[in-house]
């Protein structure tokens, strides 16, 4: 259980009148319900925010990424433009004989 084995009570624990003054914690025991559920709340709130750091920094590793498949992008098309241009050279050269 998330409550240290205790339960919350139920609606029916809740309204009906001859099963109060059994089943309601103490307020001692609500004290401890509610500080579980504030350390609970602030280990989530740590495990938030070291989710979103992580998520800044694989965007960033992305956008690097994309930097450097377009500076490839860029450079393939250079050398297939140049292979053409060597394609082109070296058949002139060829059929000149």
């Amino acid at each position: 259980m998330c409550y240290g084995g205790q339960r919350l009570p139920s609606k029916d624990d809740l309204t009906d009148p001859t099963r109060r003054t059994r089943t309601l914690p103490a307020a001692n025991e609500n004290a401890v319900v509610v500080e579980n559920l504030r350390d609970r709340l602030a280990e989530t709130e740590a495990r938030l925010e070291q989710a979103r750091a992580r998520e800044v920094e694989l965007s960033r590793q992305l956008e690097e990424m994309k930097r450097y498949v377009c500076v490839m992008e860029i450079l393939e098309c250079y050398l297939k433009r140049r292979y053409r241009e060597q394609q082109v050279r070296t058949l002139a050269v060829v059929n000149s004989k």
